[in-house]
Parts: structure tokens; C-alpha cells; sequence
């Protein structure tokens, strides 16, 4: 391979992160607040593409013809090993993984995290909290939740005997480092539910909690008293 390919490669490439930024696939792989810095990645690969797609070509045409192609191997190429760069670009075009589900969320404990302090519920009935904050409340200032109904919605994981969870993987950064958060269901749980499927859930609090088996961090309960399936929301991560 030489410069010119590998130029080439790196501009499809950085076309392939632009592509991805501008649509809603880059949140299988980071936070939305990420989105600019993804944008600025794609369009400085592109540019050093460019940059070295003419610098090559300036240079082959300053060389003499003798020196260019002289029939003995001058030519300036890279490595074999360079057209692993062909992996990330497959990747990218025909290869989008899913989203990180239940298959991750089995494997890993836990991350909930007692907060320095929570807001206000706002309004409405049912209030509709991100599965997040209702297992952070729940878990840590039950008072503010008791006697509220709830609206949640996350993916249905299984624990031990089949008991169901809802749950939502969490980033701090990127999907590298997602975790789980699980809140128990309890009360009316639909009967045919599967790992994997996208449930909007309204229940109550219920001052109950059981321990992660994978780390032992604490899960608290929702009594159930609605729930239907819907669609993955095209952000499927919480922060």
C-alpha cells in the first residue's frame, strides 16, 4: 500500500465518522455532549487525508521519471500490516453493533451511586423520572418518591429464578464503559416478557430492595402497575 491508498483509506474513514456523526448511530457509541468532538475527529482525518493524498502527489510529479518508476521497487509503499486500516472502515459502514443490552447488563453489577442531593420531583401523574433517578431515589431518599406514581422505561433483564429486572446502562463516557442499573419489578409484571424488550413501566415505590449478584450493590423495587412494550428510544443510554 502506499501513501496515496493510505490516504484514501483514511479519508473514507473519516467520512465514515462524519456519516455516523450526523445521524443518530453515534449514540451507540458515546453521549450525546460528545457528538462535536466526534464531528472535529472526522473532519481533521479528512483533512489529513487530503493533506497527504497531495502531498504524494506533488512529490511524484517534482521526481524524475527514472527515480518514480524505474521498474526496480523505489516506489515508496508502507507495510502490509497498513491495510488494517480497511478493519475500522468495515466496521464502521457494515458492521454497527447494537446497542449494549441485556447480554452486558447480565455480567456487570450494578453502578448506582448515592448523590450529593436530588431535586424537586416535578410535576405531573405520573412523573416521568429517567430509570436512573428512580433507582438513585429509591434507593437513597425513598421520602421523595413515597406515595408518588412513577413512569420509567428501560430494557427487561433476568435475574436469579427468572425474577425481572428493568433496566438502563449508564455512561460515564462512551459504551466502552457502561454499567447497568436494575430496578426489581414487582406488582402487575406482564407475564410474556424476554430479555431485551423495551418496556415503558408505571408503578410506585416500595421501600424493598434486594443485592446485585455480581457486586452486591443494591437493586430497589418498582411495584408495577402498568407496563407496555415500545420501541428503543434512539438514545438508549442514560449519564
Amino acid at each position: 500500500m502506499n501513501r496515496t491508498a493510505q490516504g484514501f483509506l483514511l479519508f473514507l474513514i473519516g467520512g465514515a465518522v462524519l456519516r455516523t456523526s450526523l445521524s443518530q448511530e453515534y449514540l451507540r457509541f458515546v453521549k450525546p455532549g460528545l457528538r462535536p468532538l466526534l464531528l472535529v475527529a472526522a473532519v481533521v482525518l479528512m483533512l489529513t487525508a487530503a493533506a497527504t493524498i497531495w502531498s504524494e502527489l506533488r512529490a511524484r510529479r517534482a521526481r524524475k521519471t527514472a527515480d518514480a518508476d524505474d521498474g526496480h521497487g523505489h516506489g515508496h509503499h508502507a507495510a502490509r500490516i497498513a491495510w488494517l486500516l480497511l478493519l475500522p472502515l468495515f466496521a464502521l459502514i457494515a458492521l454497527v453493533p447494537p446497542a449494549l443490552g441485556s447480554y452486558a447488563a447480565d455480567r456487570s453489577g450494578t453502578a448506582l451511586q448515592q448523590p450529593l442531593a436530588y431535586a424537586d420531583l416535578p410535576t405531573g401523574d405520573p412523573v416521568q423520572l429517567t430509570l436512573l433517578d428512580y433507582a438513585g431515589r429509591a434507593v437513597y431518599d425513598g421520602r421523595s418518591v413515597a406515595g408518588r406514581r412513577v413512569e420509567i422505561s428501560g430494557f427487561v433483564t433476568l435475574g436469579p429464578h427468572g425474577a425481572p429486572y428493568l433496566t438502563r446502562m449508564v455512561l460515564n463516557c462512551c459504551a466502552a464503559d457502561a454499567q447497568p442499573v436494575k430496578v426489581a419489578l414487582t406488582g402487575a409484571v406482564p407475564a410474556e416478557i424476554r430479555p431485551d424488550l423495551w418496556l415503558d413501566v408505571v408503578g410506585r415505590y416500595v421501600g424493598r430492595q434486594s443485592r446485585d449478584e455480581v457486586n452486591g450493590g443494591p437493586i430497589p423495587y418498582l411495584d408495577v402497575a402498568s407496563a407496555h412494550p415500545v420501541s428503543q428510544p434512539a438514545d438508549p443510554y442514560e449519564s
